[in-house]
C-alpha cells in the first residue's frame, strides 16, 4: 500500500485522508513502535541527506574507513572539512519529525529509537534512550588507546592548533563536513590523542566500518521485542539499517515507512507513504489526538 504527495505538507486530501495514513495512525495508536530513522528525518533541520532530494546535489563522497587510517592527507583534509562542518551541525536544532517522535515515546507510544544519523537532534528534541547506530558526531575516538572525549576539546585544540587558519565553509555534508578545495586544506595542522598520541577519529561509523556487534544485538532485541517498526527518512539503500526491516518483516512484525522517495525496504513493508516528514508526523500525532483508542 503506497500513497505518494508530490508537493506541500499533507493534509486534505493529499494525505490524512488517505488508506496508508489510516494504517500509518493505526500501528501507532497500537503502541509497541520501534523508530528507525534515517538522514532524511534531519533534512527539515538544514542537514542534507546522503541519497533523497537533498542529497543528489553532492559533490564529495564520504570519508571512508580504509582512506581515513591510511592517509594522512585524507585526514587533513577530512578534519579540515570537519571543523568548519561542526559549526553548522552544533547551529541545527530538531525539527517538527523529531519533537512529535520524543511525543510519541512520552505517551507510551514509541518504545525505542533506533537512529541512523550522527546528529544528536532526536536527543535534543527530547527522546530517550536513543541506539545511534553510526555514533555521535558530539565525541571523538582514539584508535590507539580506545579514549571517548567531547568533541567541544577536540575542537578547542583544532583552533589553538590553526590559530591563522582560514576558510570560507561550503555546502554542508550529512556527515558533519563541507566541501573544500586542496589549497584550503594543505596547512591545516591535525592534533592526536593527548593521553597515547595516538589518531583520533569522530566517533562514528564511516562507510566501510562495521558496527559494533553488541549495538547491532540490541537493536535486534528492540525489534523483536516491538509491535510494529516505523521507518522515518531512510532509503534503506545500505544493509546498517535495512536488516532491521527484514528481521522485522521475517517475524511477521508489520512495517511502516514514510520518506520521500522509494526505499529499499517497501516490498517488506505493509504501508509506505512518500510524504515530508515533520508536516506528516505531525499530522499522525494530530489523528492520534482525536482517536479513542489512542
Amino acid at each position: 500500500m503506497t500513497w505518494t504527495v508530490s508537493e506541500g505538507p499533507p493534509g486534505p486530501p493529499d494525505v490524512v485522508t488517505g488508506p496508508p495514513f489510516r494504517t500509518l495512525l493505526d500501528l501507532l495508536a497500537g503502541g509497541g513502535v520501534v523508530v528507525l530513522s534515517g538522514a532524511g528525518l534531519s533534512t527539515e533541520s538544514g542537514i542534507p541527506d546522503y541519497r533523497g532530494e537533498t542529497g543528489r546535489t553532492r559533490r564529495a563522497d564520504p570519508m571512508t574507513y580504509q582512506t581515513f587510517i591510511g592517509s594522512p592527507a585524507a585526514r587533513r583534509r577530512y578534519w579540515a572539512r570537519s571543523h568548519l562542518g561542526w559549526r553548522h551541525i552544533t547551529k541545527a536544532e530538531p525539527n517538527a519529525g523529531h519533537h512529535v517522535v520524543a511525543r510519541l515515546q512520552s505517551r507510551g507510544l514509541v518504545t525505542g529509537v533506533i537512529t541512523q544519523n550522527v546528529d544528536g537532534l532526536h536527543q535534543a528534541g527530547g527522546a530517550r534512550g536513543v541506539i545511534e547506530l553510526h555514533g555521535g558526531l558530539d565525541r571523538v575516538a582514539c584508535l590507539g588507546c580506545g579514549r571517548r572525549s567531547p568533541r567541544r576539546e577536540l575542537e578547542r585544540r583544532l583552533r589553538e592548533a590553526n590559530p591563522t587558519w582560514e576558510a570560507s565553509a561550503g555546502e554542508i555534508n550529512p556527515d558533519g563536513d563541507v566541501v573544500l578545495t586542496d589549497d584550503q586544506v594543505e596547512d591545516f595542522r591535525v592534533v592526536d590523542c593527548l593521553a597515547c598520541g595516538g589518531l583520533l577519529k569522530p566517533d562514528v561509523i564511516f562507510f566501510g566500518e562495521n558496527v559494533p556487534p553488541a549495538r547491532v544485538r540490541e537493536c535486534y532485541d528492540m525489534v523483536e521485542r516491538a509491535r510494529a517498526l516505523l521507518v522515518l527518512g531512510s532509503s534503506l539503500t545500505v544493509m546498517s539499517g535495512y536488516r532491521f526491516v527484514r528481521h522485522a518483516a521475517g517475524r511477521d512484525i508489520p512495517v511502516g515507512i514514510v520518506n520521500r522517495g522509494q526505499t529499499r525496504g517497501d516490498q517488506d513493508a505493509l504501508v509506505t507513504l512518500d510524504a515530508p516528514l515533520g508536516a506528516t508526523l505531525t499530522a499522525l500525532l494530530a489523528g492520534l489526538d482525536r482517536t479513542p483508542a489512542a
